[in-house]
């Protein structure tokens, strides 16, 4: 049986724990001096509104720079840091550039010749995954000779994990991104996600767990300083590994089991050999997901928001169908319902996300919160009183008005002012020297 080595290293010191995490878990072993390299951060999110709260969040600059330097000692010069983030509007290229530039990549390419980009102003070329399954990935890093993965350490409140397959996310167009929450229940998000890296270039998996991240994957989780690196020249391995450092067998991870079956890979560690650190001694629990409880009134919330007795309102939990630009409105909604609460139960109102979700009969008013929902209920013979949120993305300007429309009496504000968001999730971490910024910087000389 082949043996797949992952190592598990500490995080104590610049540059040290970086190269010792790739010379125990020999992940560099089939890259040729002169490749051309690609390496992917995890940047999920970014507004220059704020000072953005990274940790747990983003791939730490430290850790990059670090990487960039290992790499340049094996003879490498033709590195590209490439990402496609998340921003407010699709076509929105100033807010990546301030990210790049934030996490000084301007300085990696002055001192060491790294190119970045923006992967979603650059070519794009359709991958063939099988099962009449295809997506669009950036050209560059399938054109490349080698590519470095460097995600964060998090759970993730759709798919358990997010650690080396599910960064590659980043590199698809949004079309696909959208067609990987698909409403088919057998073709869903997870089986999407195990098959991202089958038409990659060989890749080296490095985990940044200096930061880690609990019901992730972005600012509005519960970060953690963890200081753990893990690594692999074998990407499931690495994730297995990964998720068993975040408290979850390999077999609770839905997309590891696709992608483990897809490979004909066993789901019991038995080909992964661990060098560095034990699991046991660096494990620590992440909780992926919100629970949500139903009410007498057949009425579903956030367990957290249903505790303060909110009533006349139903919130059904989120499904592998709601695709990322939604997700990013779900909890300020919930936000902005908990912050209109006074008391009085409304009028039966129902607010459905994704693609898959059926109004409930007996509601008096039911939201249709995004297009792909409206195109999906526009005609169900339970709706009394439809009303749409047609945008894909929603438009924040509709959500209130149509909130408003429900009675519900959201303070317009929130959503005017949805930029500045990832500041008040930041000021929990505000004083605590653990949390620290320099990670997510790079000096200059």
């Amino acid at each position: 049986m082949t043996k797949y080595n992952v190592s598990i290293v500490k995080y104590e010191k610049p540059q040290e724990s970086v190269k010792k995490a790739v010379e125990l878990s020999n992940g560099l072993a089939g890259l040729k001096p002169g490749s051309k390299v690609f390496i992917k951060p995890n940047i999920v999110f970014w507004t220059k509104e704020v000072n953005f709260p990274k940790w747990g969040t983003i791939t730490t600059s430290r850790i990059v720079e670090d990487m960039v330097i290992v790499l340049k000692e094996h003879g490498i010069d033709d590195i590209t840091i490439g990402e496609g983030m998340v921003t407010l509007s699709p076509k929105d290229f100033e807010n990546p550039a301030h990210a790049f530039k934030s996490l000084g990549y301007e300085t990696l390419n002055k001192r060491y010749g790294v190119k970045y980009i923006n992967v979603m102003e650059r070519p794009f070329e359709k991958a063939d995954l099988g099962d009449d399954i295809s997506l669009n990935f950036n050209a560059d890093i399938l054109n490349s000779d080698f590519v470095v993965d460097l995600p964060v350490l998090k759970a993730h409140s759709q798919t358990v994990v997010s650690l080396g397959i599910k960064n590659l996310k980043g590199t698809i167009d949004i079309p696909s991104r959208k067609k990987c929450h698909s409403p088919d229940p057998e073709k869903n998000l997870n089986f999407m996600i195990a098959r991202l890296a089958d038409k990659m270039p060989p890749i080296f998996t490095l985990v940044d767990g200096i930061y880690s991240n609990e019901r992730g994957p972005a600012y509005d989780g519960h970060m953690r300083r963890s200081n753990i690196l893990i690594a692999s020249s074998d990407i499931l391995s690495a994730d297995f590994i990964g998720a068993k450092v975040l408290g979850y067998e390999p077999a609770d991870v839905p997309h590891l089991v696709h992608a483990a079956a897809n490979h004909k890979r066993p789901l019991d560690l038995s080909d992964i050999e661990i060098v560095g650190e034990k699991i046991e001694n660096v494990s620590c629990f992440h909780e992926f997901d919100y629970q949500y409880v139903q009410n007498e009134d057949n009425e579903w919330m956030p367990k957290a928001l249903a505790k303060n007795g909110i009533k006349g309102v139903s919130y059904r939990k989120y499904d592998l169908s709601m695709c990322t630009y939604c997700s990013f409105l779900n909890g300020l909604i919930l936000t902005a319902i908990n912050m209109a609460w006074k008391g009085k139960p409304w009028d039966k109102v129902e607010i459905l996300t994704g693609k898959t979700m059926k109004p409930t009969p007996g509601m008096n008013k039911t939201i249709l919160m995004g297009k792909c929902m409206y195109k999906a209920n526009k005609d169900h013979p339970d709706i009394k009183e439809m009303i749409p949120v047609k945008g894909c993305p929603p438009n924040p300007d509709d959500v209130v008005k149509a909130l408003h429309q429900a009675g519900i009496n959201a303070d317009p504000s929130l959503f005017k002012n949805i930029e500045h968001l990832p500041g008040l999730f930041m000021a929990r971490y505000k004083d605590k020297p653990e949390f620290d910024e320099s990670f997510f910087t790079v000096k200059e000389i």
